[in-house]
């Protein structure tokens, strides 16, 4: 028997492949094509169907890379033809990659309207089911020839087809046969049939009676096929199948709600205005695919893409809303995109959601109740509150089976953040975002399922993603066999909110996961493309800036406040942390333009904060200088939020001591020595000594890095084994108020300013690094005298903690972490912070008497960007011993929110907002977005405990505020501020966010 097994499978899959997949179309006439090409950008769909075209023929090269060619396909349906159904098989040059790597077309009529999109492995138009004979067929196909960046076959070789600038002019594709053919409906059901027993067959237990049961059923179906005339015979081999596929699945058969899917990623080995072209061939063909298919549920997150739709391809977009407003087209996930949660701050995760909500709210009268993040590489431990906060309380995602470590525990769980926010949170045991309905998939995923034993529920995201079409008919066609299928899970295709609804039904109190879902995998992504990650905290920053003077200045002084120019500069600002542009792991072509477009904005920004600051300083003739303080804490006399004279300033001046120099403003004594190295950061309050025995900071540290595969995304541990101190060479010099360093190393030079200021205990470092590096990675370290078993890093809303030791895999396997503005390791009663400016990889090791801190600064990796960070790059870093965990937070903000200097007639600028706390932090200031005039304030408890605190507001109403939602809409269940005085006392939870809302007085 064992030996039949083997024989049936084989000759299964020859005579799929060699006569029974051929026969789905067995009869065909060739269609006549012409093309006009374009090398520059894509055209309007207008000017494409009007270009003149010019014959080609099958096997004809076409396409320059990036390109775009308008391929006009005409014909007739043979007189004969009639009353068959009729197909057009358009074979645009196809490869056997997968879809959504390589050329993609969407098909047109004549008149603009769109039909379908075309893909390697949905290929065909339908013409008529039945045709008459004598159709004509006219098309016109937007083919666009992206490269395939893995075309050699072997992948992450460095390409210069990341960017149009360096990939050259050679056709990518050769055309295809495209041809009219009849459709043969029998045969394809017989496929279908057959590859579903087939698959689930070989996923059955060798001595199970199920398997023989199907083993015997395919190899009588087999028998009735002749080979000489599948046409013929097909019928009968279906029928010899019809008892085992009507064999019902047992009750206790794992469920899995299949949802159409297709996940697009905004922007990856693809740069983002052809992430607008995938978006609308992939909504073409799902809203085709849910007229053929009354069962079939789709659904689409990143309300950005809809939008991308709506502006370009405004008449595939009224397809999309009337199938939205059906309720089987889904949006979902609530997100202006598919965002990486690791280094967005806490507004731009906010307003991620804000943005997002929103767009599916004007749009469709939609809101989820669902994030749907499949693709993240890993999650802050602040996001369950900001999901909650946004009106939402479910999370899907996959990513975390990608963990190369440890295995993660549960698939469906609560998940707490570091409020205590729960979120009911499910990760797909089919382990894929592009599930084919194979039987492999689905057994793995009921095996898989860790839940097992008390729930039975998982959801299946099922479609080719990337441009690749989304889901298939065939897709489709296997999950109808499977509903209720002895020996399969069963399938049924389900909205997520459905799916979740039934989850949350069924398994009433799971288990609890608590903190970060850490990725254990793709940890570079928090280093690579240093101007990319430097562009989104200064956006961040400078929007807060922006937000803040634009609001004083509107209810001081009649400033318009700008809403449409921060709406835009928002979702633009959004839109690039995407999770492969922020991470810097797409296309050259992508970061290039991501460092043109955050150089806009930040002008942009500059001009709005300038403007309302000048209405606020008065006129420039008058001649006193203001210092305007963004930062939510006070510097000296200058208060948070307002402005004031400056009344002192400047640093010590460093003292020259040996080969160095000494750097000692009274609280903080500092020696650098003739290496330009640290030996020495003293804290004078505390008699302590910041610096590890016989160690030295300010230490850059380089070391060779060649990951084993993924070479944006990852390091790997043991690029450890292998490191360089650099302390030769270094020429000090005196500059201003700083000590100068320069070195050389390789082929990069590095100058760095190390200052203190006249009345903190901080050593402010810039480092400038010219780096013309290859596969190496940057360190900048701290070894530091202080003995801690943990240590915190800044997320949104607050901090996380994580272990210090390696007394597991788990912590082992966080050899590389996030931060945002500051790492703080202490001891009881005193301890050291590391911040900066744009930094958000570190690692931390800690020997008995030494805790390690290293910021990562800069990686070189050459896939999928050849030339990754090479140029100039400046950092921010700065040390403070004997920093609580108030104080990190204080010198973040400030360290990311410098001060300005406006010359003007006003003696002050009183700030709209002030808290009584320094635990409390004000991280937003900004009028309303219903444009009502409003102001809403958004704070946050930063230290980690329980307080009081009184917020202040100037010209509006404290007793007539409430208390909102990110989408400033007032929480019925929450409880109201208490007016006290002209204030609002609030008592807030460990890390607690709250927005308030308060209508002018």
């Amino acid at each position: 028997m064992h030996d039949d097994r083997k024989l049936v499978e084989a000759r299964l899959e020859r005579v799929l492949r060699e006569r029974i997949r051929p026969a789905v179309h067995p009869v065909t006439t060739p269609l006549s094509v012409e093309i006009w090409s374009t090398d520059g950008e894509p055209v309007p769909v207008a000017d494409g169907l009007a270009a003149p075209t010019s014959p080609i023929a099958t096997g004809t090269p076409w396409g320059t890379p990036w390109g775009t060619s308008w391929f006009e396909v005409t014909g007739t349906v043979p007189a004969e033809w009639a009353g068959r159904t009729v197909e057009a098989v358009l074979d645009l040059g196809f490869t056997p990659r997968t879809p959504g790597f390589q050329c993609e077309g969407l098909v047109y009529r004549p008149d603009g309207t769109p039909v379908k999109g075309l893909h390697p492995r949905n290929n065909h138009v339908r013409v008529g089911a039945p045709v008459a004979g004598g159709e004509q067929v006219h098309w016109r196909v937007e083919a666009a020839s992206n490269p395939d960046l893995d075309a050699s076959g072997v992948p992450f070789q460095p390409t210069p087809m990341g960017d149009k600038a360096t990939a050259g002019d050679a056709p990518q594709y050769v055309l295809g046969e495209m041809r009219l053919a009849v459709f043969d409906e029998t045969v394809w059901n017989l496929v279908m049939d057959l590859e579903v027993l087939g698959e689930l067959m070989a996923e059955l237990p060798l001595d199970g009676a199920r398997r023989w049961e199907i083993l015997r059923a395919v190899g009588r179906a087999l028998d009735a096929v002749d080979l000489q005339d599948v046409n013929g015979t097909a019928r009968a081999a279906r029928d010899e199948l019809a008892d085992v596929l009507a064999t019902p699945a047992a009750p206790a058969a794992h469920r899995i709600s299949a949802v159409g899917h297709a996940h697009i990623d905004s922007a990856w080995l693809w740069p983002l205005r052809e992430t607008v072209r995938k978006v609308a061939r992939t909504a073409s063909n799902m809203t085709q695919l849910l007229q053929d298919e009354p069962e079939f549920v789709f659904t689409m997150s990143q309300a950005q893409q809809f939008a991308w739709i709506k502006e370009h391809r405004p008449e595939v977009y009224a397809k999309v809303k009337e199938a939205v407003a059906d309720g089987r087209f889904v949006p979902a996930g609530g997100m202006w995109v598919e965002s990486d949660t690791n280094m967005p701050g806490s507004e731009a995760m906010a307003r991620q959601f804000v943005h997002g909500k929103r767009f599916f709210l004007a749009e469709f009268g939609v809101e989820n109740d669902e994030a749907w993040l499949p693709d993240t590489f890993g999650f802050a431990a602040g996001l369950p509150q900001i999901i909650k906060a946004a009106g939402s309380k479910r999370l899907l995602t996959q990513k975390i089976s990608w963990s190369r470590t440890n295995s993660f525990p549960h698939h469906t769980f609560l998940w707490e953040g570091i409020d205590g926010t729960r979120i009911f949170t499910h990760f797909p045991p089919v382990d894929s975002y592009n599930c084919e309905m194979n039987g492999r998939q689905l057994a793995h995923a009921a095996r898989n399922f860790k839940e097992k034993g008390v729930a039975t529920r998982s959801l299946a995201p099922t479609g080719y993603g990337d441009g690749g079409g989304g889901t298939t008919r065939e897709m489709v066609a296997k999950a109808a066999r499977m509903r209720s299928l002895a020996g399969a899970p069963a399938i049924e295709w389900e909205a997520p909110a459905d799916f979740f609804a039934k989850a949350e039904a069924e398994y009433p109190q799971p288990p609890v996961w608590v903190g970060e879902l850490y990725l254990e995998l793709h940890r570079a992504t928090l280093t690579s493309q240093a101007q990319t990650k430097r562009g989104n905290r200064r956006s961040e920053s400078l929007l807060t800036e922006a937000e803040l003077w634009a609001a004083t200045a509107a209810a001081r002084t009649g400033f318009r406040y700008p809403y449409e120019e921060l709406d835009r500069i928002w979702k633009t600002v959004l839109l690039h942390q995407f999770h492969d542009i922020l991470p810097g792991s797409s296309i050259a072509w992508v970061h290039r333009e991501a460092r043109e477009t955050y150089a806009r904005l930040a002008g942009e920004l500059e001009d709005i904060i300038a403007a309302a600051q000048r209405a606020l300083a008065g006129d420039a003739s008058g001649g006193r200088e203001l210092v305007f303080n963004p930062a939510p804490h006070s510097r000296g006399s200058i208060p948070a939020g307002g402005a004031s004279v400056p009344t002192g300033e400047g640093g010590v001046v460093p003292v020259p001591r040996d080969r160095g120099y000494i750097l000692d403003n009274g609280l903080l004594r500092v020696e650098i020595d003739g290496r330009g190295l640290v030996v020495s950061a003293y804290d004078r309050v505390a008699g302590r000594e910041a610096i590890a025995p016989g160690q030295v900071a300010n230490l850059l540290q380089l070391h060779p890095d060649f990951p084993n595969q993924w070479d944006a995304w990852d390091v790997d541990a043991f690029y450890r084994n292998v490191g360089s101190d650099l302390t030769g060479g270094a020429t000090l010099s005196v500059e201003g108020g700083a000590v100068r360093i320069a070195r050389a190393f390789g082929a990069s030079r590095v100058t760095q300013l190390l200052s203190v200021p006249a009345d903190a205990k901080r050593l402010d470092i810039v480092t400038e690094v010219d780096w013309h590096e290859t596969e190496k990675f940057l360190k900048l370290a701290f070894p530091l005298d202080v003995k801690a078993d943990r240590y915190a890093s800044e997320t949104q809303f607050g901090h996380v903690y994580r272990p210090t030791h390696q007394n597991t895999s788990w912590e082992w396997a966080k050899f590389e972490a996030c931060n945002h503005r500051f790492v703080h390791v202490d001891e009881p009663g005193w301890g050291v912070a590391v911040v900066n400016d744009s930094t958000y990889g570190h690692d931390l090791t800690r020997t008995a008497d030494t805790t390690t801190v290293r910021a990562s600064l800069l990686r070189a990796p050459r896939y999928p960007d050849p030339e990754t960070d090479q140029g100039v790059h400046r950092f921010r870093h700065a040390l403070v011993p004997g920093a609580t965990i108030g104080d990190a937070v204080r010198e973040g903000y400030r360290i990311n929110l410098p001060e300005r200097r406006v010359t003007g007639t006003a003696a002050e600028v009183a700030p709209l907002v002030t808290v009584d706390n320094d635990a409390v932090v004000i991280s937003a200031v900004k009028l309303a977005d219903d444009r009502g005039g409003d102001l809403v304030v958004r704070l946050y408890e930063a230290h980690g405990g329980r307080t009081r605190a009184t917020v202040r507001v100037d010209g509006f109403a404290p007793e007539r505020a409430v208390t909102t939602d990110l989408l400033e809409r007032p929480l019925v269940d929450a409880e109201p501020p208490t007016p006290v005085d002209g204030g609002l006392v609030l008592a807030l939870r460990p890390f607690q966010m709250v927005t308030l809302r308060l209508p002018r007085a």
